[in-house]
């Protein structure tokens, strides 16, 4: 079930035990050994330590001590044995690491596993009860989830009188019943992963919540998960999301992806996070204010890319050893005027090195960006592993909880070169005209990073020459600048065909004229009346309380 190496395993095993008990140390040192020892006894040395352990601790025997001791006497044919260990393992409601019980016989590692035992009568037995506790699982995980979107039932339509106040005040939320959550996020017809909520203690829903996603990293390497495991997404190197999500009473987010749907490499996953934001929003009393993303090493580059491509939903972005760069498309850092950037960076990063995020600071500075880069001396990439992170979290929490997103601003800078990321807060629906002369006023940013870090044969970080540009235009792209004030937009367009302006009473007087002027030519002059079919429509779409949209002015330039 868990894909590690043997060694992998035994070392883990026996770390963990010294971490709890100071007398398993001479079981750590005598595991060293095995480790080194030729691979014909290293297997039957290994479990007579295991076997010693159980005897000598027997109050300390585990779920991951009986994986290693199935495992073991699975690849030296010990059978009965075996089974002695797989019976009570697969038997277990969840391990030390909350992972079920029968997910150790039905898991894919379990085919390469056990696969000594698969023509043994008890295999067979022990599968087909596995398969039952499975069932039982996935019954009871359906029945968390339909909990917790369960609402007091009131609705809107568009037939409510006052329906604009109505969104605004809209509290259909209940107690839950629960702190964590693993919910169902379908990406299409045959293809479905997983999210985790963890709520705060206390959870009040009457009262609105921060949120904050985390994006994993290694996204080439992930899963699409069937289910969430909270003792995994809240301990190891996210410890301390739990450890300040909680004081600061922060609705947390993990989700998953793989190699084909996921928030970096990949275009087909990108709407797994704004669609969770709806779905999330419908159970859950969310400040739509204030909600943050933040990853780690491709989930940080995932971060940085739902700021330069889809911020609207978000407050601020973060990101732990980031690569700042859109890799499906351009990297417009202009878009940066919109929201806000914090990297925690080290400088000993083969991911991406302290000289290029010293160069990206010096371009966000120069651009008057809000952006801001911590670095880290004496750390390589997994920053979030060592205890010395912490304060880098303290330094997040403390931004989230003093930022606050302006849902109605008043003047946008938007570029893009893929139409389905074409709206930023009040303006929607852009569309390029790639066959436009670009105006003179749209310009490319980049630089050129002329140092970077990688590992050699002796696995060791060291520094070689390269010449390398920072970020890659694939697609010719459009840009709008625009501003409102006294009721007139004023908008400046390059290689755009069409836009709409999506109108709220936050920010024009509806009992004037509005004007709309593109490029100093008058576009529009009338007046915008409430639409309630619009209201309603854009609210399903988003499930925003704060950046309710009325009306919408749809222009053709």
């Amino acid at each position: 079930m868990k894909n590690y190496c043997i060694v992998t395993l035994l070392f883990s095993l026996f770390v963990s035990k010294v971490m709890a008990q100071e007398s398993y140390s001479d079981l750590t040192n005598e595991a060293i050994h095995i480790i080194n020892v030729e691979e014909e006894t290293k297997y039957q040395k290994a479990y007579q330590m295991i076997e010693d352990a159980f005897e000598t601790f027997p109050d300390s025997i585990d779920g991951t001590g009986l994986y290693y001791a199935s495992n073991l006497n699975a690849m030296m044919k010990n059978y009965d044995k075996a089974f002695e260990y797989l019976i009570p393992l697969a038997a277990m409601e969840k391990d030390e690491e909350g992972y079920p019980g029968w997910s150790y016989v039905l898991d894919e590692y379990a085919q390469e596993d056990y696969k000594n035992l698969m023509s043994d009568p008890r295999w067979k037995t022990l599968k087909q009860q596995a398969q039952k506790d499975s069932l039982v699982f996935f019954q009871n995980l359906k029945q968390s989830e339909d909990e917790f979107f369960k609402t007091s039932g009131e609705t809107l339509s568009p037939k409510n009188k006052g329906l604009y106040k109505a969104i605004q005040t809209y509290n259909p939320y209940i107690t839950k019943k629960q702190s964590d959550y693993s919910i169902t996020l379908n990406i299409n017809d045959s293809t479905s992963t997983s999210y985790h909520v963890h709520l705060p203690d206390n959870y009040d829903p009457m009262q609105k919540y921060s949120m904050l996603f985390f994006l994993h990293g290694a996204v080439g390497y992930g899963t699409l998960d069937k289910y969430q495991i909270p003792e995994v997404n809240l301990s190891g190197w996210n410890r301390y999301y739990k450890k300040y999500g909680d004081v600061n009473n922060v609705v947390l987010i993990f989700t998953s992806a793989n190699k084909q749907y996921n928030w970096m490499t990949s275009d087909d996953g990108f709407f797994m996070i704004p669609e969770i934001v709806k779905s999330v929003k419908k159970a859950i009393n969310i400040d739509d204010n204030k909600i943050f993303i933040t990853g780690h090493s491709n989930g940080a580059t995932g971060s940085f890319s739902y700021l330069m491509k889809a911020p609207t939903d978000f407050a601020g972005c973060y990101g732990f050893n980031t690569y700042p760069k859109v890799f499906t498309g351009g990297t417009f850092v202009e878009n940066m005027t919109n929201r806000s950037f914090i990297n925690f960076s080290t400088n000993q990063d083969y991911y991406y090195p302290p000289n290029a995020n010293d160069q990206m600071d010096s371009v966000m500075l120069s651009l008057n960006m809000d952006y801001k880069d911590y670095r880290y001396e004496g750390f390589p990439h997994w920053f979030p592993k060592f205890d010395e992170s912490e304060p880098a979290y303290q330094l997040l929490f403390e931004d989230l909880n003093k930022r606050t997103r302006n849902p109605f601003p008043t003047s946008i800078s938007w570029e893009f070169d893929d139409n389905n990321y074409a709206n930023i807060d009040w303006l929607s629906a852009m569309k390029l005209d790639t066959l436009q002369v670009q105006e003179s006023w749209q310009k490319e940013i980049n630089f050129t990073i002329d140092q970077w870090q990688q590992y050699n044969k002796e696995d060791s970080l060291i520094t070689i020459d390269v010449h390398k540009e920072a970020f890659s235009f694939p697609r010719k792209s459009g840009k709008v600048i625009a501003k409102y004030e006294n009721n007139t937009f004023e908008i400046k367009t390059s290689c755009i065909s069409s836009l709409a302006i999506n109108i709220s009473p936050e920010m024009v007087d509806l009992h004037k004229k509005v004007k709309v002027f593109i490029n100093q030519k008058l576009y529009f002059n009338g007046k915008v009346k409430y639409d309630k079919e619009f209201m309603y429509t854009s609210f399903e779409q988003n499930r925003d309380r704060s950046q309710v949209w009325v009306n919408q002015i749809k222009l053709e330039l």
